[in-house]
């Protein structure tokens, strides 16, 4: 049976998100390429693998080639990384990407960009896809830029993107904020599937979260790509609410980005973290 590409580039293969992803893509491409700075485990016939930084231009250039769609998984997370960490993986890594895929032909790219784009605004106010950054870390402010860098490859050269604000993507949601930000991972395959699926898309941002009953963030700008989340944190409520560590008026769940907009603040030198939180790390969206 013939595919729908002949080949489809996954990056940050070796992380949690990309291995969800890796089944369901293969089922629609001839050819799955794998990159990531660590080897990847299991590689199957259909795959290839890459080893390498993004931040080596000649590396993206190569590994983009004869690739009809990029699924960008790869980068820094975190709320108190060092900023050259960040500047390395999600302002170089990024801008090299783009170019390779511009100078190579690429049609669409498809990425992970975070929640934590909006994160200082505070839950009571839902908002959709328009309003204004408002980042809430150097990770925050990596995302805000990557999300500008795919709208002036859309408008300069056509290269169409879907920037994914991810919400938590986890098997179950952990956190009373979760029960408002969680995406499955099958609801995260299905958004996926859907932005590889519009026939066009030019550079839209939609927010990756599930059918929750609570809900911070409106998709009706994204529309247009169909993603219809079916699974619902409503469900796991109980279990969360008993497990709580924090109250709903909490500074961890006040603002949409949750613990990030509370964390530290790392210095450009040292990466030291400061301020109220200083001694919390999180690699959780």
């Amino acid at each position: 049976m013939a595919k729908e590409f002949n080949r489809i580039l996954l990056t940050g293969a070796s992380g949690a998100l990309a291995g969800v992803l890796r089944t369901p893509l293969a089922a629609r491409t001839a050819r799955l390429r794998l990159s990531d700075r660590r080897p990847v485990t299991q590689i199957k016939p259909h795959e290839e693998e890459v080893v390498g930084d993004l931040a080596d231009a000649e590396l993206v250039s190569r590994i983009t080639r004869n690739v009809d769609v990029v699924v960008h998984m790869g980068g820094a997370v975190g709320a108190e990384l060092p900023f050259a960490e960040i500047l390395q993986s999600n302002v170089l890594g990024l801008t090299n990407l783009y170019e390779a895929c511009r100078v190579n032909g690429v049609k669409r790219v498809i990425w992970a960009s975070s929640n934590h784009a909006i994160g200082f605004y505070p839950r009571t106010q839902r908002i959709d896809a328009a309003v204004m950054p408002r980042p809430d870390s150097f990770y925050g402010v990596s995302k805000v830029y990557g999300e500008a860098v795919a709208q002036y490859y859309w408008d300069k050269f056509r290269l169409e993107s879907v920037s994914i604000r991810i919400g938590s993507c986890f098997p179950k949601p952990t956190d009373i904020r979760m029960l408002s930000t969680w995406q499955s991972y099958p609801d995260f395959v299905r958004l996926i599937e859907c932005c590889l699926r519009a026939p066009r898309v030019e550079h839209t941002i939609v927010y990756g979260v599930s059918n929750n009953d609570s809900q911070l963030w409106d998709n009706r700008l994204a529309a247009h790509l169909g993603y219809r989340p079916e699974d619902n944190a409503e469900a796991f409520r109980a279990e969360v609410e008993a497990a709580a560590d924090f109250k709903p008026d909490d500074s961890p769940v006040a603002v949409h980005g949750g613990s990030y907009a509370a964390a530290g603040h790392n210095t450009f030198g040292q990466g030291t973290a400061t301020g109220p939180a200083a001694t919390r790390r999180s690699k959780r969206h």
